[in-house]
């Protein structure tokens, strides 16, 4: 009787410990869900950043190079995308745990009574209920695949995410290029316009200084004066906006670079007129396609969707496993003896509820999905380059006209001013050629702006922005 309770016990014992052990370790292809990582999409985060430092109290000098480097490490895009980018590598990483060796160990010890009618002995050779009894268990497990095309191209898939990740990332920094470059170029073209409403201001303050010596003198009509009243206030408003508006310029600059909130700036680079290297549009083209990251990207993330597609057709192949484990059981640690499992698993799928087909249509999707945006994005390099180097070449055109217009101005002023002080017109004709003078001016520096701007938008535009703006700077 004492050898028969004896031998269910182990029995019983040795199925418990087997059912543990798979459990805990054995093989199963799970199928891993798998998610893309969270690439920066929305163009706001580049309007932010991560300030680092604390203000000085003297103004800090930039340059656009430097700006652009402060830009590259601390704006909000770039930090976001270098972090997805992490995400992305785990995403490889836990796709590879599957296909790699998984080791445990463990300790327990057990405490157990058991009612053998329960488990279907329904004779008087062994007593209703056993126990209680211990035992303890000690042992290590160990589950290897060895061949599942399925977690194969997973992991494969993974791979691409993470060489999208990459890409992304770079286009981020281009993207931050572009923000940074237009920011610090509208900053450089505020300064300008304070410049040229000072000027104005002083031209018009010129204007009723002489006004009011012709009116004491006789040779004027009050009316000369209020009008060039009238003209010396509404300079002196344009001064007011001109210095506001360029403050604000130059807070939004400290915010896309990361500069510590209350830093003062101050630009070195100005608005020079510098003509860039003659390049064909055939030849942007070509660099585009080659070099641009977001298109890089969404190539990359197409071969990571093909090979998610096969991976979920896999999902019907057979599976070949490895698990085992080996350790010491016994009553107490003193009365105790190896054991071990060992089994090599072959799983062949036959019905599995549709859920493999469910697995091919959404991956399917994706891959259908991801070649439109590929080809949608090879049409959009091509718009962007086309319409880069006509920006390109406009803004050329209207910083030549606005300089010839500014030369006519300032001469109509000059003549104006002349036949005003001779006293063969009143001042009418000169506050209409200070106002001439005003347009001609704002017409030059919107231009030298657009045209500084389409020269970081074709660097964009092509790709390698980083690269192209320290072509542009070259020698600066």
């Amino acid at each position: 009787m004492k050898t028969a309770v004896r031998l269910l016990v182990l029995f019983l014992s040795a199925f418990g410990l087997i059912s543990l052990a798979h459990a805990q370790g054995a093989y199963s292809p799970a199928t891993p869900q798998t998610s893309p990582p969270a690439l920066v999409s929305s163009p706001q985060v580049f309007n932010g950043s991560v300030p680092l430092g604390t203000p000085t109290a003297e103004p800090l000098v930039l340059s656009l190079r430097e700006a652009i480097e402060r830009g590259l490490k601390q704006n909000l895009g770039a930090v976001l995308s270098e972090f997805s980018i992490r995400g992305a590598r785990g995403e490889k990483w836990r796709e590879l745990s599957f296909l790699l060796p998984n080791a445990q160990y463990y300790l327990s010890e057990t405490a157990s009574q058991i009612d053998v009618a329960t488990l279907g002995f329904r004779t008087s050779l062994f007593p209703k209920v056993i126990g209680p009894f211990g035992y303890v268990d000690t042992r290590a497990t160990l589950t290897q695949s060895f061949f599942d095309w399925s977690l194969i191209n997973r992991a494969r898939s993974t791979g691409a995410s993470l060489e999208a990740a990459k890409f992304s990332y770079q286009d981020a920094r281009d993207m931050v290029v572009l923000v940074v470059g237009n920011v610090y170029l509208q900053t450089v073209a505020g300064a300008a316009r304070v410049d040229t409403a000072v000027a104005q201001q002083a031209t018009a303050q010129a204007l009723y200084d002489l006004a009011s010596d012709q009116l004491k003198a006789g040779l004027a009509p009050a009316i000369d004066v209020l009008r060039a009243q009238v003209e010396l206030e509404t300079r002196r408003q344009q001064v007011i906006v001109a210095r506001n508006d360029y403050e604000k310029e130059k807070l939004q600059l400290g915010r896309v670079i990361g500069l510590p909130p209350g830093q003062q700036v101050a630009l070195s680079d100005k608005a020079l007129y510098e003509p860039m290297a003659a390049w064909t549009l055939d030849q942007a083209l070509d660099r585009a396609y080659a070099t641009r990251p977001d298109y890089l990207s969404a190539r990359a993330s197409l071969r990571a969707a093909e090979l998610a597609r096969r991976a979920a057709g896999a999902e019907y192949l057979p599976t070949i496993g490895f698990a085992g484990d080996y350790g010491d059981a016994g009553i107490t640690p003193g009365q105790s003896h190896g054991v071990f499992d060992a089994s090599v698993r072959l799983t062949v799928p036959i019905f599995q509820g549709n859920r493999v087909h469910g697995d091919v249509l959404v991956a399917q999707a994706a891959l259908d999905q991801s070649r439109a945006q590929v080809e949608n994005l090879r049409g959009q390099v091509d718009y962007d380059v086309r319409a880069a180097f006509l920006d390109l070449q406009a803004a050329k055109e209207r910083v030549a006209v606005a300089r010839t217009n500014v030369t006519l101005a300032d001469e109509t002023l000059k003549q104006s001013q002349d036949r005003f002080r001779a006293g063969v017109t009143n001042n009418v004709e000169v506050v209409q050629a200070q106002d001439a003078v005003a347009s001609a001016d704002e017409s030059l520096i919107s231009s030298l702006y657009a045209y500084d701007l389409a020269k970081i938008s074709l660097a964009r535009a092509v790709g390698n922005a980083e690269v192209g703006v320290a072509e542009y700077l070259k020698g600066k």
